[in-house]
């Protein structure tokens, strides 16, 4: 018999992510009572397989990164950004496994490329995966479209 914390935590991830054993097997081509038998501990799946739900899993979506808005904002605070807001994929609802997430700041007067870069990798750290910040003192029709696109975190 497989131990139980994988499995555990095959669950837990899955459930973070809203997803019920049927979502997910539909999204990753494992069948269900499959994840059914790896979240009970009953059987282990193969690397594989591991990786099919993985990729599924770690998709960036709005619900996850609103599960981290505190420890987000307070890091963008640190470096002198506000308004944090999400935009691209993620703030579609179009994300997929190679999505990276899109945040748009306010910086503050004092704010540097420095405090934009180090915002950015405190991010990626926290969520595992890629992350891009943008300023919202650009101008033009794509800052147009990033600002109508984006939602508060």
């Amino acid at each position: 018999m497989v131990t139980s914390t994988s499995g555990e935590a095959l669950r837990r991830r899955r459930q973070e992510a809203g997803l019920t054993q049927r979502e997910l097997a539909a999204r990753s081509g494992v069948p269900q009572p499959n994840i059914a038998a790896y979240e009970s501990g009953r059987r282990a799946p193969a690397a594989e397989t591991a990786e099919r739900l993985d990729a599924v899993l770690r998709v960036p979506t709005l619900k996850r990164l609103r599960q981290v808005r505190t420890p987000i904002l307070a890091a963008a605070a640190s470096r002198g950004l506000s308004e944090v807001r999400v935009f691209g994929s993620v703030a579609r609802g179009a994300a997929g496994a190679a999505s990276d997430v899109d945040l748009l700041v306010h910086p503050a007067p004092e704010a540097s490329v420095f405090d934009l870069a180090g915002f950015m990798a405190e991010v990626e750290e926290l969520l595992g995966v890629g992350v891009d910040v943008v300023s919202d003192r650009g101008t033009g029709p794509t800052m147009e479209r990033i600002r109508a696109e984006a939602v508060a975190l």
